[in-house]
């Protein structure tokens, strides 16, 4: 076994390499340029975030109308301090950059507090997905089960924050929350995608759903669904300075079963469609469709 002092001389080695790498121009140097947004404290803020949404799943106390706002306070004053202070390191970070034009010095403040003034419209919607969830699932005994355990709930509940944050045209802060919730439920859905309402994940594990996708109401999608682009170049853009859509779209009421991969900006799952498991698609196919594969012989 080394002894103590040869090991230190080892360390302080290593350290020395590791400062000098450091030196190069890799990209993931990021010295001399802003601050970049704190990772953890994007989540703290999700994490207060969550609370106020389901107070009575989070809170430690019994809770009513006499302290229910004072425990609505304890989780938004603190998403609202972590939020606006992260947006705009987020917007300077990529001003200096040369990205991210137009946004003013008061972007920060009104992007997070915009986000706390559309809370109860969000908590309407999820409200209404975990009862999509409940109806849909044979195996849910109750909607405070699903919101309690249900994996799609966090990666849905995730999105709808994240997807406000984007429409706001706030970076990288979206990615962060939309990509904590895929490394903990195992459901990536890309801030960017619209999804309708009552919209439900079952098992969910492997699901993704790509930035220009278009999810009608009451939507039902299975695990390792994948709503993907035809391409992996990079993102184009219109004229207009728009992102091309490059996936697809999901019409109301449609059911796309475990393992289905439907591709392309141009491609338009009808309504009340059903699309069985495995399929791959990659064009349109019109209302009411039933698309399965073959059985083997």
């Amino acid at each position: 076994m080394p002894r103590k002092s040869d090991t230190t001389g080892d360390l302080e080695r290593a350290i020395d390499a590791v400062t000098a790498s450091y030196d190069g121009p890799e990209e993931i140097n990021n010295l001399e340029s802003a601050a970049m947004p704190n990772k953890r404290a994007v989540i703290d803020a999700f994490n207060h975030l969550k609370p106020a949404i389901y107070l009575g799943y989070y809170s430690k106390r019994s809770l009513n109308r006499c302290n229910l706002r004072y425990a609505l306070s304890e989780q938004l004053y603190p998403a609202y301090e972590y939020l606006s202070l992260q947006i705009g390191r987020a917007v300077t970070y990529e001003q200096r950059a040369g990205r991210c034009p137009g946004r003013g010095p008061n972007f920060a403040h009104e992007a997070a507090l915009g986000l706390l003034n559309d809370l109860p419209r969000l908590r309407r919607l999820l409200n209404q997905d975990a009862v999509a969830a409940y109806q849909n699932d044979p195996a849910a005994r109750s909607v405070e089960e699903v919101v309690f355990s249900y994996p799609a709930m966090e990666a849905i509940t995730a999105h709808r924050i994240a997807h406000e944050l984007y429409l706001m045209g706030v970076p990288i802060i979206p990615r962060i929350i939309s990509e904590y919730a895929h490394s903990r439920t195992g459901i990536d859905i890309n801030p960017g995608a619209s999804i309708g309402e009552r919209f439900f994940i079952d098992h969910g594990t492997g699901v993704v759903i790509g930035e220009t996708s278009v999810i009608g109401d009451d939507v039902k999608i299975y695990q390792g669904v994948t709503l993907g682009a035809l391409s992996t170049t990079r993102a184009p853009c219109d004229n207009a300075g728009n992102l091309v859509k490059r996936h697809p779209t999901i019409e109301d009421r449609v059911t796309l079963y475990a393992g289905a991969t439907i591709l392309g900006g141009e491609t338009v799952i009808g309504a009340d469609s059903v699309i069985g498991g495995n399929v791959w698609l990659t064009r349109s196919v019109p209302p009411g469709s039933k698309i399965f594969g073959r059985a083997r012989e």
